[in-house]
């Protein structure tokens, strides 16, 4: 996730002059004096990626023969990826 998306920012300007990058976050310190970037700077990050729970998803139907579990309700995550049930 971009800056200003996270940030919810502005960016830099949208005129025929800015060609480039006109949604980077730009500089983010100073020159050799302090040398460094300050703790707590707005940059971009991870968005997403996380554990998700469904919670009182109804079980329409067991297949014991293909090991299938039909759900009622999306279930969150990738296609063909691994869901653990809980009771």
């Amino acid at each position: 996730m971009g800056y200003e998306t996270a940030w919810i920012f502005w960016g830099t300007q949208k005129t025929p002059g800015q060609r480039e990058h006109p949604r980077s976050a730009g500089s983010i310190g100073q020159a050799s004096d302090p040398s460094r970037v300050f703790k707590g700077m707005k940059m971009a990050g991870q968005y997403g990626n996380k554990r998700m729970t469904a919670r009182n998803l109804e079980i329409i139907q067991i297949n014991k023969e293909n090991n299938q579990i039909l759900l009622k309700g999306s279930v969150p995550g990738a296609n063909n990826g691994i869901v653990y049930i809980t009771k």
